[in-house]
């Protein structure tokens, strides 16, 4: 099968979304690419007294609604491509959140299960140092992505802080909140995730207390999926996977229990009193709800037509392939597209902006409740232009976030 390239597929959903707006051309060909790419090796000190060189990436995609935002990634097969198109999907989801924010993300080619704290604090500092000019709280505001974390945040903070002379909390987000991170920002992806299944779930006629769920990928916001879908809802989460293998209970799992698990061995396979299922048997699960929870390209062609769930809730991003959802259309599989499910880390994330500029601090109950609302609206505003359009939940969410981008490049001049 052919590798898929994410930002071909970023591009390709654009290029449909374009072709139904009757886009200009001229328009269509500032948004399809991005303004900005910013590419360093960093020379990195290692505990064995040897220096390695790690390749880096910084994609500002479009700030034509205020600054870009978007996290970084630590990643063995990070490349320039899945970059720019997480990029993209940054600045839909941002608009489509109506946040007065842009797109970007970041990226360093390693693999940080062989790194040690003090190597990771290095490159993190490293990392810094080369593309501060670049970043910025009212410039682009980096966050934690796939293998990084609020420490990462937190060495990054501090290392643009010293550069610029002055302590900078906003020029990051995701951190802790004793140093200026934000309550409810460590389930965010996920919990607003579950307020847009909610919506789906009423659209559908679904009784979610009798609901059962699969999860495709198990770190962070699959574990919070699994928990908050069981503890929100009284949903039954069946089957997890993760990439060494997965499990299933028909019973209902225990998500601390697999997470337990997952923490001792590394991985939910063999997870005590349990059936052993693939990642394709996850896909295909008889379930009423199925999130995917991991990486880019997981539905395509070749397996769109097994998936029997009624919601499809993206908590990934770019899990399914513009040629798969055509096919889950056509099945009449509700799709709750990627940069609508899981804009809540980015919602909340800018909760934190808000709250280091004004140097205040919400409560939990707050943020929630604020997250909520967003959410929410934007869930109704891509509903309701996929029944007028006649069009799908993804073409519906480009529609509403592109011509929010368009109205801002106009209104500025751009074109």
């Amino acid at each position: 099968m052919t590798e898929l390239n994410p930002f071909e597929i970023a591009q390709e959903q654009l290029a449909q979304v374009a072709e139904i707006m009757r886009l200009e051309p001229s328009v269509h060909e500032v948004l399809k690419n991005p303004l900005r790419e910013i590419r360093v090796n960093l020379p990195v000190r290692m505990d064995d007294g040897t220096t390695k060189v790690f390749e880096g990436f910084r994609v500002q995609y479009n700030d034509a609604r205020g600054p870009t935002k978007g996290g970084i990634r630590f990643h063995p097969e990070e490349t320039i491509d899945t970059v720019r198109a997480l990029a993209a999907w940054m600045t839909w989801k941002c608009a489509l959140l109506d946040l007065p924010l842009g797109g970007a993300k970041g990226g360093i080619v390693c693999d940080t299960k062989k790194m040690s704290d003090g190597e990771l604090e290095r490159l993190s500092r490293a990392y810094v140092k080369a593309i501060w000019q670049f970043i910025g709280p009212e410039q682009d505001i980096p966050a934690p992505d796939v293998y990084t974390s609020p420490k990462i945040m937190v060495w990054m903070m501090d290392e643009y802080s010293k550069i610029v002379g002055r302590t900078q909390f906003g020029v990051v987000t995701g951190k802790p909140v004793c140093v200026g991170g934000s309550p409810g920002r460590g389930d965010a992806t996920a919990r607003g995730g579950m307020y847009t299944i909610r919506e789906a779930a009423r659209e559908l006629g679904i009784d979610l207390a009798n609901a059962t769920v699969a999860i495709q990928g198990y770190g962070n916001v699959g574990y919070n999926a699994a928990r908050l879908v069981k503890e929100m809802f009284g949903s039954k989460v069946v089957a997890v996977c993760d990439t060494k293998g997965g499990v299933c209970d028909l019973d209902g799992l225990d998500p601390d229990g697999v997470a337990r698990h997952k923490r001792e061995t590394s991985t939910v396979a063999n997870y005590p009193e349990t059936v052993p299922m693939c990642a394709a048997d996850i896909i295909a699960s008889e379930v009423d709800i199925l999130i995917p929870a991991a990486i880019e390209g997981v539905i395509t062609a070749e397996n769109a037509g097994d998936v029997k769930a009624k919601i499809v809730a993206e908590l990934a991003n770019g899990p399914t392939t513009p040629e798969a959802d055509e096919i889950l259309f056509k099945k009449g599989i509700h799709v709750i597209p990627d940069f609508l499910c899981n804009a809540g880390g980015v919602t909340v994330s800018y909760f934190e902006m808000v709250q280091n500029m004004s140097l205040s601090r919400w409560t939990e109950e707050e943020v929630y409740s604020k997250l909520d609302s967003k959410m929410t609206a934007a869930y109704r505003a891509v509903l309701e232009t996929s029944k007028k359009m006649g069009i799908n939940m993804r073409k519906a969410a480009y529609v509403v976030a592109v011509e929010r981008v368009v109205e801002a490049m106009k209104c500025r001049g751009w074109v």
